[in-house]
């Protein structure tokens, strides 16, 4: 999607960015974690996506000259400071977990070391680009966690909010498990599966059902999902396909896909109807495709009625992350040069204990038991500091330190989560494939204990501070409060 996104800011950044500018502080180095305080939809676990087009973004920041001239006619710009931003270039770090990894709150997803005037400038941008995808993401994830091993597709278009959305939302629902979409353009541009059936319409030009069910089936006779709920999902529309499925087979046509779809009624009652009427006639390979305003609740409560249901089509509840449309994550300064060349750590204080900020250039040690090879914890610490395997491992709650965990040495492992992507302005990762993305995801969910994954009250992670940081996070508060 070629577009200019460099104004794609809040007014106050730019305000910012000229400030430190015209104080003399612009090239002061600054360090900034991008994060989320809690899990959204109560889950246990976050799915970090976005992070391709935040690196595109970044790259490709540009000023024409009717940004120039459009900041201009703000008249609260220096013609100092609109020079300055003509010849705008991202010259520093960016650090940030894989698309696809698994994060949990306060821990970045993403983290920005550079000149303070570009770091202060990314805000709000990164937060819109990662906010979004990692919320789909998330929903997704959920999705295929109720569904367990069927088939989801993505039907999320019509009722994405605008075509940005609709294009990145089917990017995050693949990461986070989906199998396809009926997006042609997300389809095209990623690389991705698409699907697609036919609608009420096209039932209703003809002059009956079966009519309709029958063209249908001579055009697309590989993969005839036939919907058949327009006029009598029982009496009529599943007679009609059976007789359609029969019809095909006597003349020799073997489909790699036929079945069919409902869109509306009882779906636990309808499709334990349906599958023994298909099986009743030896159609015991036509899959039952259902979709309307499905999402991981009502999925997880028509498993159990036993409901013959193969495959998903998820569109609304998925697209616009029903019940949490909106990640929270949030964009702090956590370090900044000082005027003699020092990195100062730097805390934010609330009397929301949930919105204290963590202080430091920090990295995310995930610990994982090598008899499971599952998580058993993850500890935010200094970036440079290091942990043996060779020796025990004790780990607390540093706002509740009774809560102690101990690992034996060679019985656990430590991972590295932050990788670096941008390294003084240039590129040094290589992305992957939403599919290679969306494999790496279900890698990563493999190692993530039941309860964790639990669609309702799952446990919550235990992310706890290395002493050294939480040495300077106290000095930090003591200082201040």
């Amino acid at each position: 999607m070629e577009k200019n996104l460099s104004l794609l800011t809040d007014f106050y950044e730019l305000t910012m960015m000229q400030g430190f500018f015209l104080s003399g502080m612009s090239e002061r180095i600054s360090i900034f974690d991008l994060y989320c305080r809690k899990n959204p939809f109560g889950n246990g676990y976050i799915i970090s996506a976005g992070l391709q087009q935040a690196i595109d973004y970044i790259l490709n920041i540009n000023f024409s000259d009717d940004d120039i001239n459009f900041l201009a006619s703000q008249n609260c710009f220096t013609n100092d400071f609109l020079n300055y931003l003509r010849h705008f270039k991202f010259t520093g770090d960016i650090f940030a977990v894989k698309e696809g990894d698994l994060v949990f709150p306060n821990e970045p997803l993403l983290i920005v070391r550079a000149p303070i005037i570009q770091a202060q400038f990314l805000e709000s941008a990164l937060l819109n680009i990662i906010n979004h995808q990692t919320l789909i993401a998330t929903k997704a994830a959920r999705i295929r966690q109720a569904v367990g091993n069927d088939v989801i597709f993505e039907f999320g278009l019509r009722r994405a909010q605008a075509p940005d959305a609709a294009i990145f939302g089917t990017r995050a629902s693949i990461i986070g498990g989906f199998d396809a979409t009926s997006n042609v353009l997300a389809a095209k541009l990623f690389d991705i599966p698409v699907s697609g059936t036919h609608s009420h319409s096209w039932i209703m030009s003809f002059p009956s059902e079966y009519e309709a069910f029958c063209e249908y089936a001579r055009q697309f006779p590989d993969n005839c999902i036939l919907l058949i709920d327009t006029y009598n999902t029982l009496k009529s529309g599943i007679l009609n396909a059976i007789k359609v499925f029969k019809e095909m087979f006597q003349k020799g046509i073997k489909p790699k896909k036929f079945g069919v779809r409902l869109d509306s009624g009882d779906f636990a009652y309808l499709t334990k109807e349906i599958r023994k009427m298909l099986d009743n006639e030896n159609l015991f390979d036509a899959d039952i495709v259902v979709s309307n305003d499905l999402d991981e609740n009502l999925i997880s409560a028509l498993k159990p009625q036993d409901a013959k249901i193969n495959t998903w089509g998820i569109g609304t509840k998925l697209i616009t992350a029903d019940t949490n449309p909106s990640l929270g994550g949030v964009y702090k300064l956590v370090a900044i040069e000082n005027e003699n060349g020092v990195m100062q750590p730097k805390i934010k204080i609330s009397e929301n204990p949930e919105k204290i900020s963590t202080p430091c250039f920090k990295q995310i040690f995930r610990i994982y038991e090598n008899k499971s090879n599952k998580i058993k914890a993850d500890l935010l610490g200094l970036y440079d500091e290091k942990f043996s395997t060779d020796n025990d491992l004790t780990i607390f709650d540093s706002n509740a330190p009774w809560k102690k965990m101990t690992f034996q040495k060679n019985s656990y492992t430590v991972r590295k989560m932050l990788t670096p992507i941008i390294l003084n302005g240039k590129k040094v990762y290589d992305f992957p494939s939403v599919l290679q993305i969306k494999n790496y995801c279900s890698s990563q969910l493999d190692t993530l204990w039941d309860e964790y994954k639990r669609i309702v009250n799952p446990e919550i992670m235990p992310v706890d501070l290395s002493n050294d940081l939480l040495h300077v996070k106290n000095s930090l508060l003591n200082e201040f409060v």
